[in-house]
């Protein structure tokens, strides 16, 4: 193979994978060593990898003595707020579909607290598992800092924070708000709020961002609550909007839950959806279908979100570079409440 040719790139696991027949999960295991495979497909990897000159990057060799077949994945919320959402039982359900597909497994990890974050980065320091999958990261978490210096691939859902510079897998979170507020206004409505999601966390940041720059664009006064991404932060949210400005007709919720928090704040005023008030939600979670009225929303792939992040994590365990940031797309879903 010529090295210096104009058309030749460093060969990665997927090609080795390509060239062998089998499935990426099967070359990865073979190249790692971590799991036992058939003598004829590990036959034809590792030809493959003589063809193709494979070599992993020192990092994945230096890991491969030490495979485990498990992978954390990090929520930094606490119980409650984890699984009383649509988000993040679907993301875990979309990263246990792609491990099991390579027979490996997914361990959950909550870090709810400072003890919290150091039991874990005690068991990740420990090599019990061979990456870690940051589900979520706010601004002054320490978690990103404290991972990136065990050693162990650590990748982040969303961008991470200050100077600990992760890979990472997002969706397009200022595009999707971009489009449910530019929905609002061709749909007419002159007066469009926003519930915002915490300015802490990057969803939080970019939707708000697109927010304001659709509102400026527009030349209209923004008009922003910032809540939790919770029903309950939905709703109070938009209380305080409608004490601010009651002649909202339009409102964006970063976030279905909030969304639902919001329906039943415009009911309480005595504020009809969609005819008073045209109302958006983020996620296309279970509840933005069974809302009343059918919630319009910004649909994000979220349990493929869960699958590019076990893949990231898996190459770089593999001993792949990361490569560039990965961003999903996000599309509007009109349904009745706007």
């Amino acid at each position: 193979m010529d090295l210096t040719a104009p058309e030749w790139h460093r060969p990665t696991l997927e090609d080795v994978a390509r060239r062998a027949g089998v499935s990426r999960a099967t070359a990865s295991r073979v190249v790692s060593g971590s799991h036992p495979v058939s003598e004829r497909r590990r036959s034809a990897v590792l030809r493959a990898v003589a063809d193709l000159q494979y070599v992993p990057n020192q990092a994945g060799r230096s890991l491969v003595s030490r495979r485990t077949g498990s992978y954390a994945l990090v929520l930094p919320e606490g119980m409650g707020q984890v699984f009383s959402e649509g988000f993040f039982p679907t993301l875990i359900r979309g990263a246990t579909a792609e491990l099991e597909e390579s027979d490996e497994q997914l361990v959950i990890l909550l870090a709810g607290s400072a003890a919290g974050r150091r039991r874990i980065e005690q068991f990740v320091r420990g090599g019990h598992v061979d990456g870690v999958v940051l589900a979520s990261v706010h601004d002054r978490d320490p978690l990103p800092g404290l991972l990136a210096g065990t050693g162990v691939p650590v990748v982040c859902c969303e961008r991470a924070y200050g100077d600990v510079q992760l890979p990472c897998v997002g969706v397009d979170n200022a595009g999707g708000a971009a489009a449910a507020v530019r929905y609002l206004k061709r749909i007419g409505r002159t007066r469009i709020a926003t519930v915002a999601g915490p300015s802490s966390t990057p969803a939080g940041q970019d939707r708000l961002g697109a927010y304001l720059r659709e509102t400026v664009r527009g030349h209209r006064r923004p008009l922003v609550a910032e809540a939790d991404f919770t029903v309950e932060g939905g709703r109070a949210a938009t209380a305080r909007l409608l004490a601010e400005e009651p002649r909202i007709d339009g409102l964006f919720a970063a976030s279905d839950l909030m969304a639902v928090g919001a329906l039943e704040a415009l009911r309480r005023a005595g504020r009809r959806v969609p005819e008073d008030v045209a109302v958006v939600g983020f996620d296309d979670v279970d509840c933005a279908r069974t809302a009343e009225p059918a919630l319009t929303t910004v649909h994000q792939p979220i349990e493929q979100l869960g699958r590019q992040l076990v893949r990231l994590v898996q190459r770089l365990a593999a001993g792949e570079e990361a490569g560039p940031a990965l961003v999903l797309p996000t599309a509007l879903v009109l349904r009745d409440s706007a």
